[in-house]
């Protein structure tokens, strides 16, 4: 492998609003930053990757993930996923608050994607399924405050759950909390909304410009009235935060209509939304652009948009920017796509990874972790997991090649 940045991919279709870059280009690497991108760059590159007939767009930023395994209910690594869908900068949403993000950030450092982190209000965290914002006393904004204040490179922002579950009769006490927590930092909140009470109008009253409301495509929350639409014309931003049950395509489609775009395209992925519906972020684009965004649009709202959103410098190709980079195959044909409560629709094209790279190094292969005890899963979603396990064994137990292509690496002597 060629030194850290020595590198050059050719001949590929470029999208990258964020650095406006649009067409067939060269992006050239060096030091682990992009250094070019341009027609017909110089070939002077330790390694030169045709991408000839490849889209070639920025790392993809997912901004609403759950990627601290081991310290709770929904945490997964991000590594097995990272080098085979093109994310290189992950944006844990609110698995560790004040008491556990020590941890978490002990994780992230031994990842080779990035990882980042929305504080949750609660201190413990998503250490359970729900009802963290039941204990008003775990809700403490000051010691948040300080949490964020004490390592701001990681954390970027406040997360607050307001459902039914996770606050009960304290309404939207939590998000006043972490509203006070982030304005004494300067940082926005993620709000997660769903089930009622409270009711939603009284979130949104709540937030703020530059505030994210994630889950705003949910079937079960619906943010499609005049109050949804009064918090998205004052900038407050949209973000798919897709999950287990938390994308609709009817409601995504209604917004579109009414000119309420997400401002970002995130999983919201999860030890149960992994397996399905979501999947990951290249899936859940491909439901995006099905649902009326154009492809560009769709690639900004992966990028640099939600890069923006939380102050990274990330989610560009522009000179002097981290060379993370994802590249894909542009699959064309009918691709049947499915939303949290098993609506379908059909995208014109789906995209597939090829290569990931972060700071101008190919990500290598990894196998991801089998599913938690606790997660449920269909007969069927067994039934592929266990094909894919068998799958990949039988390619690992065959013998990589025959005797025509190996050489006699010690030979005898005559």
């Amino acid at each position: 492998m060629p030194e850290q940045g020595d590198l050059l991919l050719t001949g590929g279709d470029v999208i990258d609003p964020g650095g406006g870059h649009r067409g067939r280009l060269d992006v050239a690497i060096r030091a682990g930053r992009i250094a070019a991108v341009g027609p017909a760059l110089p070939r002077t590159a330790a390694e030169v990757v045709d991408c000839t007939g490849l889209l070639i767009t920025p790392g993809l930023v997912d901004l609403h993930t759950h990627v601290y395994p081991g310290a709770g209910y929904w945490g997964i690594d991000p590594d097995p996923i990272a080098w085979c869908t093109g994310v290189t900068t992950w944006v844990d949403a609110g698995s560790a608050g004040a008491f556990s993000v020590a941890g978490l950030k002990s994780f992230g450092q031994t990842r080779r994607a990035r990882v980042h982190a929305l504080l949750n209000i609660a201190g413990q965290g998503l250490a359970a399924r729900t009802g963290e914002g039941l204990d008003l006393g775990n809700c403490d904004p000051d010691l948040a405050a300080a949490a964020i204040r004490d390592d701001r490179e990681l954390i970027l922002g406040v997360k607050v759950r307001i459902d039914r579950d996770t606050v009960g009769p304290n309404g939207v006490e939590p998000l006043r909390r972490g509203i006070a927590a982030a304005e004494q930092c300067g940082v926005p909140v993620m709000v997660h909304i769903g089930t009622t009470p409270p009711p939603l109008a009284d979130v949104l009253a709540l937030l703020r410009p530059g505030d994210i409301l994630t889950h705003c495509a949910s079937g079960i929350a619906a943010p499609t009235g005049p109050e949804a639409r009064a918090a998205h014309e004052r900038g407050v931003l949209f973000d798919i935060g897709h999950g287990s049950g938390a994308f609709a395509f009817d409601v995504a489609e209604r917004q579109l209509a009414a000119g309420m775009t997400p401002h970002s395209i995130s999983t919201d992925l999860h030890a149960r939304s992994v397996y399905g519906p979501v999947f990951d972020l290249p899936t859940t684009m491909a439901k995006l652009v099905a649902a009326g965004m154009p492809l560009e649009e769709v690639v900004a709202a992966a990028t640099v948009r939600p890069a923006r959103a939380l102050g990274l410098t990330a989610g560009t190709l522009a000179p002097g920017a981290p060379a993370d980079v994802a590249v894909f195959t542009n699959s064309p044909g009918d691709h049947e796509l499915v939303d949290a409560h098993r609506q379908t629709r059909t995208a014109p094209f789906r995209l597939v990874n090829v290569a990931t790279y972060v700071a101008g190094r190919r990500l290598e292969p990894q196998l991801p972790a089998p599913p938690p005890r606790w997660v449920p899963l269909t007969t069927g979603q067994r039934a592929a997991i266990a094909e894919r396990e068998n799958a990949i064994r039988a390619l690992l137990t065959k013998p990589l090649v025959g005797v025509h292509d190996l050489a006699e690496q010690f030979p005898r002597d005559p």
